[in-house]
């Protein structure tokens, strides 16, 4: 059985755990102050291209989401979600369960929010007589890529910024899968375009070659203060934290980040490629490295004695969208495999 149903399937780049080990028996301090996790934010703050951001290094994405939202909101404020956002449906809960609520909205197949949309949720609560009695949008929470594989382009990105900055709201990227985003065909944008233009955003570690692990990078003043404190409450924080930074210093020091996440969204296009030629249409158009195929319901059977894919949306009685993932470990020769199967199935179309 091969996998294909996302991309952590794996450990950690080879590199990674060398480095560990070499460094297994040093003695430093803990909870994120020694001086691997000092290197990696210097890295990071080099490539923000700015050294006024804090750089905090959390266990995993969930975490690293909740804690954000829940440090920067007061009480009765709530985060603007696209329905299909992580926060909205993947994460049991989280945010709402340290007490603010999603106000998701409705977006296309791309999972993508607009500036006008923004907007008009903002002028719609205020001008409501009863504001006081609904919950205050104060943050609005986006994902590069999104959970349907898309990617913000840059003139996006600063319609969405300025309608923060006007309406003063937060600008929070999650970057689970930023590594594939960055390195997707034709994107506009890179981390130093985050830093000028969000609030608060992260690097995905766990999806993209780490064990585990995600650099939250903060820049807004107003939200950097006692961010400690958020994190250890919430239980984002790690006694041994060199194991983050010992990571993200890894992958940053001469680019192996972008290398290995490039090479997983050529893999990914190499699918995408004979999906199409084999005939089979897609549900969401994706650059990076989730492709989102729909196949009958009789040909993923088939497909289902050896491959794992994530099932991803009911089309019609006989059609089913589904997930094919590549990482940044997958194997050329797995692809070859794929690809020669899928070319199997369309001749049954």
């Amino acid at each position: 059985m091969l996998y294909f149903n996302c991309d952590y399937t794996e450990g950690a780049h080879p590199r990674i755990l060398e480095r560990m080990l070499n460094t297994n028996l040093e003695q430093t301090v803990g909870y994120g102050e020694d001086q691997y996790c000092e290197q990696a934010r210097a890295l990071i703050r080099k490539e923000c291209g700015r050294q006024d951001v804090d750089v905090h290094f959390l266990v995993g994405g969930t975490q690293a989401n909740f804690t954000v939202i829940r440090s920067a909101l007061r009480p009765h404020q709530g985060v603007i979600s696209a329905v299909t956002g992580h926060i909205n449906g993947h994460e049991t809960g989280a945010v709402e369960a340290t007490g603010h609520k999603v106000l998701a909205l409705p977006c296309g197949p791309e999972g993508k929010l607009t500036a006008a949309q923004v907007e008009e949720t903002v002028k719609n609560h205020w001008s409501d007589e009863t504001h006081e009695h609904q919950v205050q949008p104060k943050m609005v929470y986006i994902s590069h890529p999104t959970e349907n594989g898309a990617l913000y382009t840059l003139a996006e990105l600063e319609a969405l910024s300025s309608a923060c900055k006007k309406y003063g709201l937060y600008l929070f990227l999650d970057g689970a899968r930023l590594g594939y985003g960055l390195t997707a065909q034709g994107t506009d944008v890179t981390i130093a375009h985050l830093a000028r233009l969000c609030d608060v955003f992260y690097i995905g570690g766990t999806k993209c070659g780490a064990l585990f692990g995600e650099a939250v990078v903060i820049v807004n003043q107003d939200l950097k203060p006692d961010f400690r404190y958020a994190i250890k409450q919430n239980g984002g924080m790690l006694a041994k934290g060199r194991l983050l930074g010992i990571q993200f210093l890894t992958l940053f020091e001469d680019g192996l980040y972008y290398e290995i996440c490039r090479a997983a969204n050529q893999q990914a296009y190499r699918i995408a490629h004979a999906c199409r030629e084999a005939g089979f249409p897609f549900f969401a158009e994706s650059i990076t490295n989730q492709q989102f195929p729909v196949f009958p319901n009789r040909l993923l059977e088939k497909l289902g004695q050896n491959y794992l894919y994530s099932t991803w949306a009911k089309v019609d009685e006989n059609h089913t969208a589904i997930r094919l993932c590549t990482s940044w470990a997958t194997k050329e020769e797995a692809v070859n495999q794929l690809i020669a199967h899928i070319q199997e199935l369309g001749k049954e179309l």
